[in-house]
């Protein structure tokens, strides 16, 4: 049985995917550890609710970005995870840490990657006038929202939407297939090798795979 570990900021909603994902969409792992850099994050109540060890860890703690890394690190390391999930941990980590996993950290961004790093995507999104936006699961890299891409999914942009009735939509897609790609990363089917995605051993494109 392998074993993620979830870095959560907020409520913690994809988190809750993972959990019930784990046991049949994620058959063969279990979630270690949920670590919070916020005491106040929802997260670390569903992982209490869950029966998953919850950490806080405050940034307020730590003199530096690096020191609060190394911290993070070493607690990460305690529980000897085979993937490290970002479920909406709001922090940009450092080189060394992201070089430290690279690999096995995944994060998922509410934007059709490379359109849209950052933060406000589905507004962003509604004031250029698209008509489609989504979201996208990436291998993390130290360049902000720039890992290999390997999976997104699309949701329709309407004439009246407001970003929060895009972020409804886009969330609903990020529950299921965040924890599709985890599992394929368990399984071993999915790798990052130069830079790049190989899922059964095919390089993936610059925007990954779609769901149908």
């Amino acid at each position: 049985m392998k074993k993620i570990v979830v870095l959560v900021s907020g409520s913690g909603s994809n988190l809750q995917a993972f959990i019930d994902a784990c046991g049949n969409k994620i058959p063969n792992a279990r979630i270690a550890a949920v670590i919070s850099n916020k005491s106040d994050a929802y997260g670390l109540q569903r992982a209490l609710n869950s029966g998953i060890n919850a950490h806080c860890l405050s940034t307020a703690d730590y003199a530096n970005r690096e020191q609060y890394d190394e911290a993070l690190a070493t607690l990460i390391d305690l529980h000897k995870p085979d993937v490290i999930i970002l479920a909406g941990f709001m922090r940009i980590l450092s080189e060394d840490f992201v070089l430290r996993y690279q690999g096995k950290m995944l994060n998922i961004h509410p934007s059709l990657l490379p359109k849209y790093t950052g933060l406000h995507t589905h507004q962003r999104a509604i004031d250029a006038g698209d008509k489609e936006h989504g979201t996208s699961v990436h291998f993390v890299t130290p360049e902000l929202d720039g890992g290999p891409v390997i999976l997104q999914a699309k949701v329709p942009i309407f004439a009246d939407d407001n970003a929060k009735d895009v972020a409804s939509r886009v969330q609903a897609q990020e529950h299921v297939i965040y924890p599709m790609v985890a599992n394929w990363l368990i399984e071993e089917r999915l790798i990052m090798k130069n830079g790049k995605a190989l899922l059964d051993g095919h390089v993936l494109s610059q925007s990954g795979l779609e769901t149908e």
